[in-house]
């Protein structure tokens, strides 16, 4: 696969913690198509990388992620239905990457996330917040329905009626509200952002990651399925991760009364 480099997508990793920084600072961070094209490009290419064992999601400067661009959304006013439509498939391929990535994935939040930004964030396993941090769904306020999954995700983290309320009213929501509505994993003062999210990011990188990744596809299609194919889901993947390396350290661990260490295989 073709490496998209773009300074709009900062990326560093290091004993297995991959950092991708959304880097348009002048524009609070606002998504454009070079900025989607690297992070889905990035995201595969540590989907298959073994090193690569947890994905830290951040905005450069005070930002998370105001969502979408809004001074170019006038370009796309001349475009036909069916043009506007392929050119949202292309740009939900970002928003699709996140939830399908098989590895743990942490969104460092500070400033705002709104929009689709907001919609990254909820994409992520986890959501470590700064206390000053707010979030909205904005879409209502640009006359728009919602884009990037926002009506799934909420409703799947939120539950319907707050989901509605977050919608429709489109208010900014301050962190300390976001935990209490199930949207944040935590919240901390803004100078203790980087050590939380720090010891968040090396926990599960020490971790088995193959059984984390199916972990997060057993959450992920629970959603459609009844209970006996639901059973029939985690057998299959339970047998997959029971043929790891990481299960049979674990064993191994546990006999012989020893610390685990996971390799990630």
């Amino acid at each position: 696969m073709k490496n998209v480099m773009t300074e709009q997508l900062l990326e560093r990793a290091a004993d297995g913690i991959v950092r991708l920084t959304m880097n348009r600072p002048e524009r609070r961070n606002a998504l454009s198509s070079e900025m989607l094209d690297a992070l889905v490009d990035a995201l595969h290419r540590h989907a298959m990388d073994p090193g690569s064992r947890v994905v830290v999601l951040t905005g450069a400067g005070a930002t998370f992620c105001a969502g979408g661009d809004v001074g170019g959304m006038s370009a796309r006013h001349e475009m036909s239905f069916e043009e506007r439509v392929e050119d949202m498939r292309q740009r939900h391929q970002a928003i699709q990457a996140l939830l399908t990535f098989p590895k743990p994935l942490i969104a460092r939040i500070k400033g705002a996330a709104t929009g689709a930004g907001l919609c990254f964030a909820l994409a992520c396993d986890f959501r470590v917040a700064a206390r000053s941090s707010r979030y909205g769904t904005a879409f209502a306020r640009l006359a728009f329905s919602g884009d990037n999954g926002v009506t799934w995700l909420l409703s799947r983290i939120v539950g319907a009626a707050k989901a509605r309320e977050l919608l429709m009213l489109a208010d900014l929501v301050g962190a300390e509200q976001a935990l209490a509505f199930g949207m944040l994993t935590e919240v901390v003062d803004d100078d203790q952002l980087d050590e939380s999210v720090d010891a968040l990011a090396s926990r599960l990188a020490s971790g088995p990651t193959v059984a984390l990744g199916y972990i997060k596809k057993n959450l992920e299609e629970v959603a459609c399925l009844g209970f006996s194919d639901a059973l029939m889901r985690e057998t299959f993947h339970q047998v997959r991760c029971a043929q790891s390396a990481d299960h049979k350290e674990a064993v191994a661990a546990f006999m012989e009364k020893r610390p685990v260490r996971f390799s990630g295989a």
